[in-house]
């Protein structure tokens, strides 16, 4: 009696197992960027034609993605900018490969409070708001009242994308205020009518919020397709090695026609 009990039960919890034996688990980290607005849309679209596939998306910054795929802890890192040559080395103790894929391609635009009249600014200008070194509106041709500041916290690579592209590598002003993500800026520049700010093209029309023009051009996927756009930038995808499986079903459905369709939808620049 004894022994068919055990049968039961073992072949009880063997069928029960099989939901999950048949499940494939993505686990996706890194880029606010990439995984507040386009990633969850993706996997939205790929489980309705694998619905055996689920997903784990954290999106907390480009450095945690990197960090998640070198520990083992996600599949794919989500980044917007390229690895450092601190996590190549960190990868290749724990003989982790890295293989980068451009997913779509961004532009990072100014945003301003929608009352503000400003409406055009330098790309020398920009320079000298975020590093600290312009600190009122009227020195730029507003109306007055000390600038205000938001920008990425340390963790994302849009903070350090925004030192490469718009700073010459300087830094930040001591006041800046850092936020964790795309939406977070907008938000708080909405509240406050001397805010600036910097986010990715799919953010750029939050509400209270417009983005002005730099030079005399208008961020925009044309600007930014064309290479016109002083921010702009790739978008990635990291995996450790080629990927396989799951992974590289979801990373070909991403770069596919169909996933292509959505990036722009989105509001990105979808790869060649």
């Amino acid at each position: 009696m004894r022994s068919i009990i055990l049968h039961l039960i073992v072949t009880a919890l063997t069928f029960a197992a099989l939901p999950a034996a048949h499940a494939d688990r993505l686990v996706i980290k890194g880029s606010d960027t990439l995984g507040a607005k386009l990633v969850p849309q993706l996997a939205e679209e790929f489980k309705a034609k694998n619905p055996d596939t689920t997903f784990d998306i954290a999106a907390e910054g480009s450095t945690t993605g990197i960090a998640a795929l070198i520990d083992g802890t996600a599949q794919i890192g989500m980044s917007s900018r390229h690895v450092k040559p601190a996590e190549k080395a960190a990868a290749q103790s724990k003989n982790v490969t890295f293989n980068e894929i451009v997913v779509a391609h961004d532009g990072l635009g100014v945003v301003v409070n929608a009352k503000n009249p400003i409406a055009n600014l330098t790309k020398k200008q920009v320079e000298q708001i975020f590093t600290g070194e312009v600190s009122d509106w009227s020195a730029v041709g507003g109306a007055g009242g000390k600038i205000s500041i938001y920008t990425r916290n340390t963790s994302s690579g849009t903070y350090s994308d925004w030192k490469e592209l718009a700073m010459n590598k300087r830094d930040y002003a001591p006041t800046s205020q850092k936020m964790a993500g795309n939406e977070q800026i907008t938000a708080e520049v909405a509240k406050n009518p001397n805010g600036i700010g910097y986010v990715g093209l799919a953010y750029l029309k939050a509400s209270g919020v417009k983005a002005v023009k730099i030079d005399n051009l208008e961020v925009s996927s044309e600007t930014v397709r064309t290479q016109k756009w002083a921010y702009a930038r790739p978008t990635f995808f990291y995996t450790n090695g080629e990927p396989s499986g799951s992974v590289k079903q979801f990373v070909d459905f991403a770069l596919g026609e169909e996933g292509q369709k959505i990036v722009e939808r989105v509001g990105f620049v979808g790869v060649d």
